[in-house]
């Protein structure tokens, strides 16, 4: 058998087996529509957040958004790989689940392999039942403190949510590992995962290696928005496959990470040797080699610690 490539296709030139296995050709993450609480803050100082509804627009927008996601599943499939699958992940709460079953209205039983319910793409946890005033004024105390680390009293930080997202990263790639989601190597599968606002932004931050302070600029998905991570010519995972430079700009990308999503859409070599910008933004001075004189930055920072003393 053929070792397998990132690009989940053998590396032979040869055409693929059907016996050997492949990776998901599409990771999409999806907002779920919108919900009672979105129009209407007042939801959740009466209803469990877990349960809060769709509204009668949020059903009307998640239906919509499953006929656009079967178009762009089923848009590009070539006369080599003419058949698609799809697996849908969904958090457990209300809204995620309603979203989920109006999707499942563009899509035939032939097309669905699987669907499992994960609570670690659940929302962040707010606390339990909200008290609008107070909610107001922790909201506003976030935005001074920083998103990533603020927790919420009785809730999580969006840096809890990244511990448990990572859980559910490894779990995923140990179910395409050991082929959990019985995916036939024959159809082009595609990853559907349905979930919230923050999550999806922290499995992107996660999975593409965005630092803290780029999670702070991204912003939310709307409601009923889905972003597609595809697979590039190189094998590697990218937004710019489907997505345009003005779609990412809009959505809080810096021009680099806009270059890096550039760049792993047609490149397969190793991710840190083409972002020397992911370096400088941990080093104010990095050498570009050895041969630069490590004893004059020596005896420059002596002199400015004796200085001080």
């Amino acid at each position: 058998m053929h070792p397998i490539h990132r690009n989940g296709r053998p590396s032979s030139s040869s055409s693929p087996s059907c016996s050997q296995p492949c990776l998901p050709k599409r990771i999409i993450l999806m907002r779920h529509a919108e919900s009672q609480g979105n129009l209407d803050t007042a939801a959740y100082t009466t209803t469990p957040d877990n349960k809060i509804p769709l509204t009668e627009q949020g059903l009307a927008q998640a239906q919509l958004a499953g006929a656009q996601l079967r178009r762009v599943i089923s848009a590009d499939n070539d006369s080599n790989h003419p058949e698609w699958r799809v697996y849908f992940y969904v958090s457990p709460y209300e809204r995620t689940r309603s979203t989920l079953s109006q999707i499942g209205r563009s899509f035939s039983r032939t097309r669905v392999i699987g669907v499992r319910e994960e609570c670690r793409i659940r929302e962040q946890d707010f606390g339990n039942f909200q008290v609008q005033e107070r909610m107001t004024a922790i909201k506003q105390t976030r935005e001074k403190f920083g998103r990533f680390f603020y927790r919420f009293p009785e809730g999580e930080s969006a840096a809890d949510v990244y511990d448990r997202v990572s859980s559910f990263l490894e779990s995923l790639w140990r179910d395409i590992d050991m082929n959990r989601l019985r995916h036939n190597p024959c159809h082009d599968l595609n990853l559907v995962i349905v979930s919230h606002g923050l999550t999806s932004r922290v499995f992107l931050m996660k999975w593409f290696k965005w630092s803290v302070e780029q999670f702070e600029h991204l912003n939310n998905f709307g409601n009923g928005e889905f972003r597609v991570m595809q697979l590039g010519a190189g094998g590697e995972y990218s937004l710019a496959v489907h997505h345009t430079e003005e779609e990412l700009t809009e959505w809080g990308l810096s021009p680099e990470m806009i270059a890096d999503q550039k760049w792993r859409a047609h490149s397969g070599k190793g991710w840190t040797d083409r972002c020397p910008w992911y370096l400088d933004s941990f080093f104010d001075k990095l050498a570009d080699s050895d041969d630069t004189d490590n004893d004059d930055v020596w005896h420059e920072t002596n002199d400015k610690v004796q200085q001080s003393n």
